[in-house]
């Protein structure tokens, strides 16, 4: 189904009276589940669905999305055994390396939202680095979840304000919803327009709380290792045919 989207869509913003969304989420979910029915450690699920996130992320750039934002790893997760999340953190360090040069030839911005202050030194220099080094593209904009939980995100946003108020610097008259927004982790970037998850779950988990209030979400009953380009067509199909009314009529 790739062929219904080219790059022409870019210019117009429809593919073949296709209509595309903005910004895309997606929840990359069901690794470990993955590997369970494979009969393999739940790292090689989280290693194959990181395989998986590159060729996403590059068709998405392909086709002309403008916003992309995926769900790596959640303020939750570290409840996760410690030998998963070790395992996790060592795919991260990996990933970041290989973004340094992976994505040099691409024309994608790499973003992270969360609180990076809670993995590693090493992990840290790397996250800066990557966003640095990406800064001056003009591409795709992808977001990178990492450290994140959208309640985590709206109690800092407010905190931020409550000490702009308690300074002066904002009048608590003026605190409206795009005051918020623009304390997210999101600032300046346009709410999701479709939010995709993967595994048949039916929640969100924490996920652009505040950004998803309008947002159209498709769920597919596949595991995120085997989400192919394919199903993301069909999910911007199913998006494209919505009507969406923003709550009018």
């Amino acid at each position: 189904m790739s062929f219904l989207f080219s790059r022409r869509s870019k210019n117009n913003r429809k593919g073949d009276n296709i209509v595309l969304p903005e910004h895309i989420g997606i929840i990359m979910d069901g690794n470990g589940r993955w590997a369970k029915k494979r009969g393999l450690p739940r790292s090689a699920g989280h290693t194959a669905g990181a395989q998986n996130f590159r060729t996403i992320t590059r068709y998405c750039s392909d086709i002309g999305i403008r916003y992309l934002t995926v769900y790596a790893f959640s303020t939750e997760n570290w409840k996760r055994p410690q030998e998963e999340v070790s395992a996790l953190m060592k795919l991260f360090k990996q990933y970041l390396e290989e973004a340094l040069s992976d994505f040099k030839d691409d024309s994608i911005v790499v973003r992270f939202i969360g609180d990076t202050s809670a993995f590693s030194p090493e992990l840290q220099d790397l996250i800066h680095r990557t966003q640095k080094e990406s800064a001056h593209r003009t591409g795709m904009v992808l977001n990178i979840a990492m450290n994140y939980g959208s309640r985590d995100e709206i109690v800092t946003a407010v905190k931020s304000i409550a000490a702009h108020v308690k300074n002066g610097e904002i009048d608590i008259e003026s605190i409206n919803a795009d005051t918020i927004s623009s304390y997210l982790y999101t600032a300046g970037q346009p709410d999701p327009d479709l939010i995709i998850r993967p595994s048949g779950e039916y929640r969100i988990s924490n996920f652009m709380l505040w950004q998803a209030a309008y947002t159209e979400f498709v769920i597919l009953d596949k595991l995120w290792p085997d989400f192919t380009t394919d199903d993301l067509d069909s999910a911007i199909l199913e998006f494209s045919n919505r009507n969406r009314r923003f709550g009018g009529v």
